[in-house]
Formats: structure tokens, C-alpha cells, sequence
């Protein structure tokens, strides 16, 4: 059976919450990355900082495009377990 336009709707406003709710996590993420790299110290502009992690995300796709969920993270003591906390 086809589902009627209104519901349709309501499955795209929940599943546009969801993208805005994973996008935010995924900014935290990069940003706390970014921050102990030292990114928060530079002084350029957002057209140079956004070209080097473009640039950046571009080396490490041509590594293999490894995602997180393939990649194994360590834990506090440093040791490397196969689940990742991160949702």
C-alpha cells in the first residue's frame, strides 16, 4: 500500500532532525579534533582553512577511504579495541 503524502512528510521532518542532530555530533567531533591540533591558534581565514581540510580529507580518501566505523579506537590506557564509542 502507498503511503499517503502526509506521512511522507512526517517521515522526512524526523528523518531532517536526525541529519541535523548527526551533523552537529560529527562537527563536535571534528572540531575537537581540529582544537588539539592547534587549529584554534591560526590566524587565517575561513576560505584557507576550509581549502587545507579539504585538502586533508582528500589524502586520507585516497588512502583507502577508511571510515570510523572500520577503524578501530583506543581505549584511555592506549590500547586499540575493535568498538567505537561514538555514536
Amino acid at each position: 500500500m502507498k503511503k499517503p503524502s502526509s506521512k511522507i512528510r512526517e517521515e522526512i521532518a524526523r528523518l531532517q532532525e536526525q541529519l541535523k542532530a548527526a551533523e552537529a555530533r560529527e562537527a563536535e567531533r571534528i572540531g575537537r579534533i581540529a582544537l588539539k591540533a592547534g587549529f584554534g591558534e591560526i590566524e587565517a581565514d575561513e576560505a584557507r582553512l576550509l581549502a587545507a581540510f579539504k585538502e586533508l580529507a582528500k589524502r586520507f580518501r585516497e588512502r583507502g577511504g577508511q571510515t570510523r566505523q572500520s577503524l578501530p579506537v583506543q581505549n584511555a590506557s592506549g590500547a586499540a579495541s575493535g568498538a567505537n564509542d561514538e555514536a
